[in-house]
């Protein structure tokens, strides 16, 4: 049977600031990012199989994505933890706001590396990450693809 690449798509708001940039983007400031994404496997084809048909069920897409992505990121801020960033973290946690400390800087290329990595983790053996699309405007946008990688 041929492979199949399904995709689902996501929305979650997160803000961020980059230290060391040279542009506006050093100051911390937000994105409502849209998140496409695509997997690639055989539809299942034992029709006594609950999912007869499917490459995988969109629900269990959604739940792994919203699970390491969506719930984490969405209305949370994002540093780098090897900045001194972690001061303004601390003191923005210290108040009572979601803030996430990561060992990296959290452009939408570096994000997009780490979501990867995080669902590659959590999908079925049968199922293959092909590649997610982070669009962090309307008009800009980072990408992965397994093929490349």
């Amino acid at each position: 049977m041929a492979n199949i690449r399904i995709t689902k798509q996501f929305t979650f708001e997160t803000g961020h600031a980059l230290y060391g940039y040279d542009g506006k983007c050093k100051n911390v400031h937000g994105h409502s990012y849209e998140l496409s994404v695509t997997v690639i496997g055989t539809p299942i084809s034992d029709t006594n199989h609950v999912k007869y048909g499917m490459v995988i069920d969109f629900g269990d897409l959604k739940k792994i994505v919203n699970k390491e992505i969506v719930d984490v990121f969405d209305h949370a801020t994002v540093f780098n933890k090897n900045t001194p960033h972690v001061e303004l973290a601390k003191e923005l946690s210290d108040r009572g706001h979601n803030v996430l400390l990561v060992d990296y800087q959290p452009t939408s290329e570096m994000m997009v590396i780490d979501f990867a990595q995080k669902i590659q983790s959590l999908l079925p053996d049968h199922i293959q990450l092909h590649s997610l699309r982070l669009q962090e405007t309307r008009t800009s946008y980072a990408e992965w693809f397994a093929s490349d990688n």
